[in-house]
C-alpha cells in the first residue's frame, strides 16, 4: 500500500469516526429535546385532568371523559386518577397502568417521569383544599419515533455522502501533499557520480518537506566533496609519481641490459633507496593532503624553509640536469631566522613545481631568492619564459587549468592547483606577477615560526 492510499484510508477513517460520533451527538440532542418537550405536554394533560376533576365542580367524572375521547392529543394515551390509597377515582383507556405501575412511580417530588413500554408517562400530585389525588399520564409519542426514524436515514445517507466525498478529496489532497516527495524522487534518480553537482529544489526551507531536501542537499555536498577529494588526490598522485616511477624503471632496466661493477651495482641501489625513501616521502606527504581535504588536520612541526627549498632545487636539478638554478640565501644572524612551522613534504613538493613550472617554461636561468624580513620570510622564484597572459594569471591555480600559450607543453594543469592547495593550509601568501614574452614571479611570503 502507498503512501497516497495509506493517507487517504486513515483520513477516511479519521473523517467516519468524526461524522459518526457528530451524528450520535445530534442524534442525542434531538432525541432528549423531542422527549423532554412531550413529557412537559404529558405533565400539562395531567395538571389539567386533576384541575378539572377535583377544582372545578361542574365537571364530573363523565364529562372528563367524554372530553378526554374528544380530545385525543397521542397515541394509545391512558389516563388514571387515583386517591392516596391508589384507588381509582377517575380512568381513560388505560391499558399498561396498574397498581403495580402506581406504587413503582409515586415520588415524594411534585411530578416524576417514567418509561413503561415504550411509552412516556408522568406522574403528578395534585393538592386542593387538604385533598390529594395521584394523576398518572402514559402516551406513545408517534411524531417524535417517525421523526427521530427519518432523522436516523438522513444522517446515514449524510455519513456515506460525506465519506465517499472525504475519499474523493482526501486522495486528492494526498496526491498534492506527496507531489513534492514524487519530485524529490524523480530529481534524486536523475543524480549520479557525473552530476553531483545538481541540488534539489528548496523551496522557501519552511516545511518538513523543503528541510527534507535542504539535509539531501547537504550530503549531496559532502558527496561532491568527497569525488573531488578523490579526484584530486588521483591527479596529485600521478602527478607527483610519474616522473621518479619513471626514472627508477628506466635506471633499472639500463642496469638490467647492462654488466656493471658491483661498486656499481652498490651505488645504483643506494641511490634507488634514496629515491625511494623520497618516493615513500611523496606518498605520506599526498596522503597527508587527502587527509586535510577529508576535513582532518595535518600535523605541524618546526622545520627550516632554507632545508626545504634545498631539498626540492636538488630533485629538480637532477631533473633537469643542464639547466643554470640560481639559489641565493640571505641568512640572518639568529641561527632560527629562517624556521617556519609546517609540513616539510608538502612543502618541498609545492616549492618544486614552482621551479619545475619555470625549468619548463623558460630556456634561462631559473632565480630563487630566500630572504627574511620583519618576522616573515619571503621566497621568490622568477625565470624568463613565456610568462602568463594577464587576463589568465587568476585561472592557473584552478585544477586541470593551463594557460593559453602552454598547450605545446606536455601536463595536465595539475601541478599549480596542488601548489595552491598546499600554500592555503601552510597561510602562506602567495602572489604571482608575469608578463606575456618575459617571465613570471612568485612570491611566497611564510610566516616565522618565532611569530606563531
Amino acid at each position: 500500500m502507498n503512501i497516497k492510499v495509506r493517507l487517504s484510508f486513515q483520513f477516511m477513517l479519521i473523517a467516519a469516526t468524526v461524522l459518526v460520533f457528530f451524528a450520535l451527538l445530534v442524534y442525542y440532542f434531538t432525541f432528549t429535546t423531542n422527549r423532554e418537550k412531550f413529557r412537559n405536554n404529558l405533565l400539562n394533560r395531567a395538571k389539567n385532568t386533576a384541575i378539572m376533576l377535583i377544582d372545578v365542580k361542574e365537571v364530573d367524572s363523565t364529562l372528563l371523559k367524554k372530553i378526554h375521547q374528544s380530545t385525543i392529543s397521542w397515541q394509545s394515551e391512558e389516563i388514571a386518577v387515583t386517591d392516596t390509597n391508589l384507588h381509582i377515582i377517575y380512568s381513560n383507556n388505560i391499558n399498561y397502568l396498574s397498581n403495580n405501575v402506581f406504587r413503582s412511580n409515586i415520588s415524594r417530588d411534585n411530578h416524576a417521569y417514567f418509561t413503561l413500554s415504550g411509552k412516556d408517562g408522568v406522574f403528578y400530585r395534585h393538592v386542593y383544599k387538604n385533598k390529594t389525588v395521584y394523576t398518572f399520564v402514559l402516551a406513545y409519542d408517534k411524531a417524535r419515533a417517525v421523526f427521530l426514524k427519518e432523522l436516523i436515514q438522513i444522517l446515514f445517507w449524510s455519513i456515506l455522502f460525506s465519506l465517499w466525498l472525504s475519499v474523493l478529496f482526501s486522495y486528492i489532497f494526498s496526491k498534492k501533499a506527496i507531489k513534492p516527495i514524487s519530485d524529490i524522487i524523480d530529481s534524486v534518480k536523475a543524480i549520479n557520480s557525473s552530476n553531483l553537482g545538481k541540488r534539489l529544489h528548496e523551496g522557501n526551507r519552511k516545511d518538513e518537506i523543503e528541510q527534507l531536501a535542504m539535509t539531501f542537499n547537504e550530503m549531496l555536498f559532502n558527496l561532491e566533496i568527497a569525488f573531488k577529494n578523490q579526484q584530486e588526490f588521483v591527479s596529485n598522485a600521478s602527478h607527483e609519481l610519474k616522473t621518479p616511477v619513471s626514472v627508477m624503471i628506466a635506471e633499472s632496466d639500463y642496469f638490467l641490459n647492462n654488466k656493471h661493477s658491483d661498486e656499481e651495482y652498490r651505488t645504483h641501489l643506494s641511490e634507488m633507496i634514496i629515491d625511494l625513501k623520497k618516493f615513500n616521502t611523496y606518498i605520506n606527504s599526498l596522503l597527508d593532503l587527502a587527509q586535510t581535504n577529508a576535513g582532518k588536520s595535518i600535523l605541524f612541526k618546526e622545520e627550516r624553509l632554507d632545508e626545504i627549498l634545498y631539498d626540492a632545487v636538488h630533485e629538480i636539478k637532477n631533473r633537469y640536469h643542464n639547466r643554470k638554478i640560481v639559489t641565493k640565501i640571505h641568512f640572518p644572524e639568529n641561527d632560527n631566522g629562517l624556521s617556519i612551522e609546517g609540513h616539510p613534504g608538502l612543502l618541498v613538493i609545492a616549492i618544486k613545481n614552482i621551479i619545475d613550472n619555470a625549468c619548463k617554461f623558460s630556456d634561462e636561468v631559473v632565480n630563487v631568492d630566500l630572504k627574511p624580513a620583519d618576522g616573515t620570510i619571503k621566497l621568490t622564484i622568477s625565470d624568463s619564459g613565456i610568462g602568463i597572459p594577464l587576463n589568465e594569471i587568476n585561472d592557473v591555480f584552478k585544477p586541470f587549468n593551463r594557460a593559453s600559450n602552454a598547450r605545446f607543453k606536455s601536463g595536465f594543469g595539475i601541478g599549480l592547483s596542488l601548489v595552491f592547495k598546499i600554500m592555503e593550509i601552510h597561510h602562506v601568501e602567495m602572489e604571482v606577477f608575469s608578463e606575456e614574452n618575459k617571465g613570471t614571479r612568485f612570491e611566497l611570503t611564510f610566516k616565522h615560526s618565532a611569530t606563531e
